[in-house]
């Protein structure tokens, strides 16, 4: 559009800082790049995540889910995760708006519980649903993957015995997979509830599950506990279910469940406070696809005080 009126898109960029937009005179901009507060913006249900705007630097960002990812969602912006720093200026906002807070849902960083505690006491902690089951996946991935890099090396080991006749000791599947592209090709469907597998991916997951029958183990671990979160019922009820999965995780013996179900246990309380309204991350989730997709737009964070000056023109 500047193109258009015959003005150079730097020149109109550089004359939008400069001139047209409020950046100079912004209250914030002497200290944006370390923190940004609207206190005006607190809500009583909160988000708590982190993001990176640039280069892989962290913030620790605090969102109103009230406003669902529109203007009057940014509560605060923080350099880096560090509970310390975030904690200090958090506690800018007055005591009294920060105890009108009654739920903030995180992750399970320890450093994220430690700046909901001391900053919003009143507050119900709620681990978000979609970190959990992140990890019941990444659990059954990493099986997956130990069985991809040992049928890597079983091929390396054959083709290497038959010199130029490499392809004839191949192994194909009925589906037309080798061993080595049945565990690639499967990654995909073992992220997926049965009922969404398409046509081939049924026909991949039969051969899979028969070539290797703890792969089905775990992928019907992380089934049940995504099930359970499918499930609207009670925190009661959420409690009988997963300790009948705990069991079913011991049984199966696979070293990241176990780590994933001791993960789980030092979470227990957090993380069944979902069950009671079944609130989640994805405003603050959606929130940070934003930031991303606002990044893309502008090719990269080359100022970053101008940056946060954008993002809270329209998002807080």
């Amino acid at each position: 559009m500047a193109e258009f009126f015959g003005i150079k898109g730097k020149t109109f960029q550089r004359q939008y800082k400069n001139k047209l937009s409020e950046y100079h005179s912004w209250e914030q901009k002497r200290h944006a790049e370390d923190w940004i507060i609207y206190p005006e913006n607190l809500s009583s249900s909160l988000s708590l995540d982190e993001v990176a705007l640039s280069d892989g630097e962290l913030y620790t960002v605090l969102t109103s889910k009230t406003a669902r990812g529109r203007k009057g969602s940014i509560v605060a912006i923080i350099k880096g995760t560090q509970s310390d720093f975030v904690i200090t200026h958090l506690l800018k906002i007055s005591r009294k708006l920060r105890m009108k807070v009654n739920e903030i849902t995180l992750d399970m960083a320890g450093s994220m519980k430690r700046i909901a505690q001391r900053c919003f006491p009143g507050a119900t902690p709620v681990i978000d649903r979609f970190h959990v089951q992140k990890l019941a996946t990444e659990a059954l991935q990493e099986i997956r993957i130990r069985h991809r890099w040992d049928a890597i090396e079983m091929e390396n080991t054959v083709t290497q015995g038959l010199g130029e006749e490499k392809n004839s000791g191949t192994e194909i599947f009925e589906n037309g997979d080798s061993r080595k592209q049945l565990l690639a090709r499967s990654r995909y469907l073992l992220y997926k509830s049965r009922e969404k597998w398409t046509l081939s991916q049924k026909q991949r997951a039969v051969i899979l599950f028969a070539q290797y029958p703890d792969l089905e183990k775990a992928y019907q671990l992380t089934d049940g506990l995504r099930k359970i979160y499918n499930q609207n019922i009670p925190k009661s009820l959420a409690m009988t279910k997963l300790a009948h999965w705990f069991k079913e995780v011991e049984e199966a013996d696979f070293k990241s469940f176990s780590t994933l179900r001791k993960t789980i246990m030092n979470h227990y309380r957090d993380i069944l406070n979902y069950f009671h309204q079944r609130s989640t991350n994805a405003a603050a989730e959606s929130f940070n696809a934003k930031i991303k997709s606002f990044r893309m737009q502008l090719r990269g964070v080359k100022d970053r005080t101008f940056f946060l000056f954008r993002l809270t023109k329209l998002f807080a």
